[in-house]
């Protein structure tokens, strides 16, 4: 591979055509960033064959039907859409019936969102029931010319559909910019117009030569020659994420590459400030010439003063930081601060993409090595770290005086909650917001700005698709079943009894009292479950895995044998058909052998080691194996109803019969007797799920429980990387995408100090992996219609200032002189001695008996009338 960045253009056509005579070919990538222009070139030679063009997980279709035709028709389950595409290939598996499907593979034609054809299933056997779909990735060839064809018809990669001619006005200006360049032997001098006037010239004579004849864009060409001699670095680093993701396409072979051009414009930035005078531009000998020539000496000052909250400083964060230093923010003299937090501490995964961190920072606060770090870049920078979380629980940190005091908050965060949190903060005080994400290729950023437009809160997030409570108790069908299963598993043993085990006990203090209680008749709270915990808790190494061989044969063998007790496998539905269909998966119980190869019944182990930390492996395959178990299997009166309704949900309480709450008082006797609830006995210590700690065993346990499970339902199992990322909701992140989505957030940061108008804003999608690039306008406010003229958006607040003896007569008698209407008030929170005012919560009466109260906008009470 050869990058290339700012060369002559005769000199890049020269060693494009040399890298693209080789054979194999030399893939080439060229990007240029000039003032407010960028451009991005890809030539991978004639031909380049991708093994997988998006990086997906392929998908698994669960079938209900096949029908015996030509085509034959496949439809998928109910409300499981296949979400296929025509002509991709999917092979078979699990099929009863038309078995001579399974392990064939299959060209799809989509007929509908819940069915696909397969060709021609006329002469095959009757199907039956069950199977699965499942994705094939096929390679695909992509095919590119040489830079010197494509520089006159050019391949382009459209950005803002809203300007789909923009991407050739750009490549026109850029190669005027070229040949201005290869001329005069220097760049445009800033605020030349004759330079300007000289470009122009040269732009109107390359579109003739062009194929498809583009029209020039003047102000493009102008604002181009204006600032040519400067550098946006956050453009830089936008165009560079994206070029950086392409290097790795043509190393790997492993997504779409960029046919062939993709050009990033910034006039939005430039063209306000069109009324500025030359001089605003020019140079001063500072490390800030090269932004000045883009944006101004006065736009530079107002980030030099600019005080910023980043909230987050992983790898979006990080590289937030960097920009925030290229661009000087914080570093005015009397003005100007960046303040951030994160509470989290370096881990060693964290330093493929967050690039402030190094090896010898592990274990440290990321804040506050984050703000080290960044001095280095910029020593000017005037920086405050904090550790908190920015939650509820931290209003008193994070109050309505900090927020006010901030000019603009960015969030770098995964956490959905956290982000609509920060953003209710901002509409509540009136602050700008710029939010930001990444999920492996993909990247978003949004642009939050009082009164022009919606805030993140306005629109919601389809609702994360939760598994069913049946699938994941009896019936799993995928590894992410299994997987989840296990990490329930993990919380229910290790964290959620142990807490409950020790609240109950500091309730009742002593396990005598607790026995004279029950026996008194009076029921108390969870005692069931806390004496049975109590009676089984080990106490010695031996105990530990003796447990854990009890749990194993509970897990996957009892429990498969007594769901097929329960459903035999020649059990029907009331229509006919089998119970043991696709997607439901017959259990079969997994004997125990400590010499599995695969050594997942290590979980056994691991189970142990968790409950008794100071544990000693011998005699442990004895251990192991003497604990002898049979099943018996449980009449009616003592089965729980396995459920099977998939929109059930997991029962808040499950009741205790009379005979379990007779054992209970014998085992907790039998404890007394046997000095087994003492003081120390009735504590335990609760593990919190930690993802990151090799050494814990917490993903050895659920990696292991997990493919048990999935072992005992005949479902492929997954290994330890895959467990911990799914267990760990591990977002995947990749230093490209982070890269681009750091730029564009600063590039749109600039125009929100700057006060520009709502159409100057641009929100961003972005999958680096296609790859596609869409800005769109951001969504302007909606002012809601009360009646009668009175109307509101989100951005509004009435204020209504009190005094002592204030009632709510006199309130709503104030409201009525300021704003016309009465409504009724919802909520009332009295004064106290750290608060100055109140935000309540309003609706207006309606107009007619009968009607729902009409939402009104939030008002601020204050309690007395301050002087200002």
């Amino acid at each position: 591979v050869l990058a290339l960045f700012v060369f002559f253009l005769s000199l890049q056509k020269k060693i494009n055509d040399f890298c693209h005579a080789q054979q194999p070919p030399i893939k080439f990538i060229s990007a240029d960033v000039y003032g407010i222009c960028s451009r991005l070139f890809c030539d991978f030679g004639d031909e380049f064959e991708v093994l997988d063009t998006t990086g997906e997980e392929p998908k698994e279709i669960f079938i209900s039907n096949i029908t015996q035709s030509n085509p034959g028709i496949v439809t998928c389950l109910e409300n499981h859409p296949h979400r296929l595409e025509t002509g991709q290939f999917l092979t078979f598996r699990e099929v009863n019936g038309m078995s001579c499907l399974n392990g064939s593979t299959h060209q799809i034609t989509v007929v509908s969102p819940y069915s696909f054809s397969i060709g021609n299933t006329s002469d095959m056997e009757p199907y039956l029931h069950g199977g699965i779909a499942v994705q094939v990735k096929t390679p695909k060839m992509f095919y590119f010319e040489r830079l010197e064809k494509q520089l006159t018809n050019p391949m382009c990669l459209v950005a803002d559909f809203i300007k789909p001619e923009a991407p050739l006005q750009i490549h026109v200006a850029m190669l005027a910019l070229n040949h201005f360049e290869e001329n005069f032997g220097r760049m445009p001098n800033i605020g030349c117009h004759q330079d300007a006037e000289e470009m122009l010239k040269l732009a109107m004579s390359i579109s003739e030569t062009l194929e498809n004849k583009p029209q020039v864009n003047g102000d493009i060409v102008k604002w181009l020659s204006r600032t040519a001699r400067g550098f946006l670095a956050p453009l830089a680093a936008a165009v560079g994420g994206v070029a950086s993701q392409e290097v790795l396409k043509a190393v790997t072979g492993k997504f779409s590459p960029l046919q062939q051009w993709l050009y990033i414009d910034m006039l939005d930035i430039v063209t306000p400030l069109e009324k500025m005078g030359s001089e605003e531009f020019l140079p001063r000998g500072d490390r800030y010439d090269a932004l000045r020539a883009c944006i101004g000496e006065s736009l530079c000052q107002k980030l030099h003063d600019l005080n910023v909250f980043l909230v987050g400083c992983g790898a979006i964060g990080c590289e937030m930081l960097k920009n925030f230093a290229l661009l000087g923010v914080g570093t005015g003299q009397d003005k100007g601060l960046v303040t951030i937090t994160d509470p989290d501490l370096i881990e060693k995964s964290n330093l493929n993409r967050q690039f402030l961190f190094r090896p010898h920072h592990i274990q440290k606060p990321k804040s506050y090595t984050a703000a080290e770090a960044t001095l280095n870049i910029n020593p000017c920078l005037k920086i405050d770290s904090y550790i908190n979380k920015v939650c509820p629980a931290t209003e008193n940190t994070y109050s309505d005086e900090f927020y006010t005091g901030q000019d603009v908050i960015v969030t770098a965060l995964d956490n959905v909650e956290a982000r609509r949190y920060i953003d209710s903060r901002c509409v509540a005080n009136l602050r700008p917001l710029i939010d930001s994400g990444t999920m492996g290729t993909k990247g978003h950023t949004e642009v939050v700005v009082p009164h022009l437009t919606e805030s993140y809160n306005s629109h919601r997030d389809p609702p994360e698709e939760e598994i069913p409570f049946c699938t994941l108790k009896s019936f799993p069908a995928a590894i992410e079943h299994t997987i989840q299963w296990a990490r329930d598993k993990f919380e229910s043993l290790f964290s959620h009894k142990p807490s409950l085990f020790n609240k109950f006990w500091q309730t009742y203090p002593s396990a005598e009292e607790v026995l004279q209680r029950i026996k008194s008749g009076e029921s108390l709270e969870g005692c069931f479950h806390v004496i049975k915990t109590l009676s089984r808790r080990p106490r010695n190494w031996t105990q530990c895995v003796e447990l854990a061989r009890v749990k194993f044969e509970k897990y996957f063998s009892h429990k498969a044998l007594q769901l097929l007790h329960s459903f035999p496998l020649d059990t029907r539905l009331k229509d006919g058909s089998l119970f043991w269909q696709s997607p439901k998966r017959p259990p079969f119980p997994v004997k125990f052998d400590f010499n599995d190869p695969f050594k997942n019944q290590n979980m056994t182990s691991i189970y142990a080691v968790l409950e008794c930390p100071n544990w000693n492996t011998e005699n442990l395959v004895e251990l192991f194996c003497t604990k002898c178990m049979y099943f018996i299997p449980l009449n009616t009166a003592h089965l729980q109803v396995v459920q099977t309704d998939e929109t059930a949900r997991k029962p808040d309480h499950i009741p205790v019969s009379s005979e379990d709450e007779r054992n209970a008082i014998f085992q907790l006797e039998k404890s007394i007797l046997s000095n087994e609830a003492l003081q120390n006995d009735l504590q335990m210590k609760p593990i919190s799920f930690e993802k990151d700690d090799d050494s814990n065993g917490h993903i050895d346990f659920i990696t292991a429980a997990s493919n048990l499970r999935a072992k005992m339902y005949n479902i492929e199992p997954a290994d330890r990387f895959k467990t911990k990322r799914i267990a760990g909701k591990i977002i995947p992140a990749i230093a490209t995408a982070t890269a681009a989505v750091s730029g564009l957030v600063a590039l749109e940061l600039i125009k929100v100090v700057g006060g520009y108008p709502a159409d100057a804003y641009k929100n961003c999608f972005l999958n680096l992996a296609i790859p596609i690039m869409v800005f769109t306008e951001t969504a302007k406010v909606r002012r809601t219609e009360i009646r009668n003229g009175i109307s509101f958006t989100i951005w509004d607040r009435w204020t209504i200032y009190g005094k002592e003896d204030f009632t709510l007569l006199d309130f709503i008698n104030a409201v009525r002189v300021r704003y016309q209407r009465v409504f009724l008030m919802q909520k009332l929170v009295k004064p106290s001695a750290d608060k100055k005012y109140v935000d309540l919560t309003v609706s207006f009466a309606p107009e007619t008996d009968g009607d729902e109260d009409l939402p009104g906008p939030p008002v601020r009470y204050y309690f007395v009338q301050e002087d200002n």
